[in-house]
This record gives C-alpha cells, structure tokens and sequence, in this order.
C-alpha cells in the first residue's frame, strides 16, 4: 500500500488526466506546470516524491504513469510518515515474533541486525524508532541478563 499526500494526490490525478494524449514520450513538465497552481519548486518536489514512490517515472522534463491501485490519501508528510511507520512497526513485530520463536526473547545485537540487514533494510534510525515505538505500545520490553541485554516479547 502507498501513502501520497493530498497535494501528490492532486499532481497524479493530472498526470492519469494527460496520460492517454502524450503516450509515447510521456506527458511534458511544462504541460504539468501551466495545468496546476504550484510553484515550481513544489511541482518538482512533489514529481521526485512520486518517482521515489515508484508511481511516475519523471526524467528528462517528461512524466510517465506506472502505478495506480491500492494508493492511500493523507492531509500531510506527517500524516504519511506515520502511516508508513505504523505498516513497517507491523512487519517488524511479525519478524521479530518470528525470530523469538517460544521462549519470546531475543538478543538486542540479534534485533537490531535483522532490522537492519534483514528483509526490511531499515537505517540505523529508522530501527532505533521502530524499537522504541514497539517498546511504547508495550509488545517489547528491554530486558538485562547475566550475559546481555534482551528483548522479551508482551503477548
């Protein structure tokens, strides 16, 4: 599932509008930027954010549609980020239940490294936050034992 703000939102709506009349090279920047009432330096953020996203391709002043379906709207990037964060805590949890197997504990090195080198290849923050809001919603607690600190998990 993506997450795009309501101003992305607005830029893709136009993009599936020109779509089918520039198909072949892709629907020209300029086009874009005379259709929508935005500064240019948005238009182009908001196309970047799209392109990172894998919803357009935008290279070369030209913009091509790749995606469409299972695309959620949020009022703002904060709105986004949560929502996002929210999706990969879920994945991280199941991860981490799986690795903890029946005795529900895991070593904090062994967390951190499949955070971080495992499937979901999260940064050094990002496993730092994820940790932590796991920790808060309480399906974590950090625990110390004789040879190291452990997580246990508060099913």
């Amino acid at each position: 599932m993506l997450h795009i703000t309501q101003k992305e939102n607005r830029v893709l709506n136009q993009i599936k509008y020109y779509q089918n009349e520039y198909k072949d090279g892709g629907i020209p920047y300029r086009i874009l930027k005379l259709d929508l009432d935005l500064s240019e330096m948005d238009l182009k953020d908001i196309l970047m954010m799209l392109d990172s996203k894998d919803i357009i391709s935008y290279n070369n002043g030209n913009v091509k549609l790749l995606k469409t379906g299972n695309i959620n709207v949020w009022e703002s990037k904060e709105d986004v980020k949560k929502e996002e964060l929210n999706q990969t805590e879920e994945k991280a949890f199941k991860i981490i239940k799986e690795i903890a197997g029946e005795s529900g504990l895991l070593s904090k090195t062994l967390l951190e490294g499949h955070m971080l080198y495992g499937e979901l290849k999260l940064t050094s923050l990002k496993t730092y936050n994820i940790i932590i809001a796991l920790e808060n919603k309480g399906l974590i607690k950090k625990t110390q034992l004789s040879d190291g600190e452990y997580y246990t998990l508060n099913l």
